[in-house]
């Protein structure tokens, strides 16, 4: 039962990923944000267990580090 809440939560952090980048004109750091959130979760939900609050915390701050490896040099 715990492994199917991650999979849902990890599905709708994807899903609200994939709205949101509709709202910006730089989708290739939207899709960085998306793609560190997805593997940040997979990790955490590996190094936690399964535990809900890792595999958050790790999309998290997967999607954090996506975010600002693939920002724009102005």
């Amino acid at each position: 039962m715990k492994r199917l809440l991650t999979v849902f939560i990890l599905s709708i952090s994807i899903l609200l990923s994939g709205l949101l980048s509709g709202c910006t004109s730089d989708q290739q750091q939207m899709a960085g944000t998306a793609g560190g959130a997805l593997l940040g979760g997979l990790a955490g939900s590996a190094i936690g267990g399964g535990s809900t609050a890792a595999t958050i915390g790790g999309a998290v701050v997967g999607g954090v580090i996506g975010n600002q490896v693939t920002k724009p040099n102005n």
